[in-house]
């Protein structure tokens, strides 16, 4: 199966600029093998189970839990039976297909 789970994560209580705390929690998932992309919206993440997609989402909100009074969070999630490196193969197809008209 492959999981992916892009989110966003932050706290609402520390400014107009956050990267700090984002950082640490991008630190985290970095250190823990997961696959992942950042983007300018949020962090893309690539797992076997969803439960493993949802822990990573749970120990990011464990980091910043001490440091915020109030923390914001998004999840979208597409998970589908099959091999995993669809984070790739999806920009990929995608990208094949610009400029080509097929209606």
């Amino acid at each position: 199966m492959s999981v992916l789970l892009n989110f966003a994560i932050f706290p609402t209580d520390k400014g107009a600029s956050v990267s700090q705390y984002v950082s640490k929690v991008l630190d985290f998932i970095r250190d823990s093998g997961v696959s992942y992309r950042l983007n300018p919206m949020g962090t893309t993440i690539e797992t076997e189970t969803m439960q493993e997609a949802l822990e990573v989402v749970n120990k990011a909100y464990l980091i910043l839990e001490p440091l915020a009074d109030r923390i914001y969070a998004t999840i979208n999630i597409d998970a589908r039976k099959g091999p995993i490196g669809r984070m790739d193969s999806k920009i990929s197809s995608i990208e094949n297909k610009i400029g080509k008209v097929n209606l």
